[in-house]
């Protein structure tokens, strides 16, 4: 039975606390959903730091090449400041990150369910009473109630008074 019978409430959740002794389930993320390590980000981020500085070095040498005067030496310098960054600062950043960063952990993922329970002392005794082997045999069906006739009212033979004409005298 996925909801109650009587009231609609959903029993997903109440069939994972029966199944696992009462206590709430651990969820653990699908095996799709990984998350990034802090060595793989290092390792992006300093080859993400190369990558601009492929890009800025040679505009900042163009626009130095092109800039009239006193303009080309500060073009020049940018150039020459965003190389030593870029390409010296990008492999520094992926050395660190591959050194002194933790990998990914090693994670084992239940494989039908997402959820894992976690170790339920011995001395708990559990909340609930055991479940019956066989739940539906003590289920009895509602009664139809289209099929029962409605009481008459205590108002019907008042009513019916109500239709008759006075006598007059």
């Amino acid at each position: 039975m996925r909801f109650c019978s009587r009231c609609g409430f959903a029993m997903e959740g109440v069939m994972h606390l029966l199944a696992h002794g009462g206590m709430l389930p651990v969820y653990q993320p699908p095996a799709g959903e990984k998350t990034i390590s802090p060595r793989r980000r290092g390792v992006k981020q300093g080859a993400l730091l190369m990558l601009i500085g492929a890009i800025l070095v040679p505009v900042f040498g163009v626009m130095s090449g092109f800039a009239p005067g006193r303009l080309e030496n500060v073009f020049a310098f940018f150039a020459a400041l965003s190389a030593i960054i870029c390409f010296l600062g990008g492999p520094l950043r992926m050395l660190f990150a591959a050194i002194f960063e933790e990998g990914a952990k090693q994670y084992q993922f239940p494989p039908p369910s997402t959820y894992n329970a976690p170790a339920i002392p011995q001395a708990r005794v559990a909340a609930l009473p055991p479940q019956p082997v066989n739940p539906a045999a003590q289920w009895r069906q509602r009664p139809q109630t289209a099929e029962i006739v409605a009481p008459p009212s205590v108002t019907d033979s008042t009513t019916k008074l109500l239709d008759k004409e006075p006598k007059n005298e």
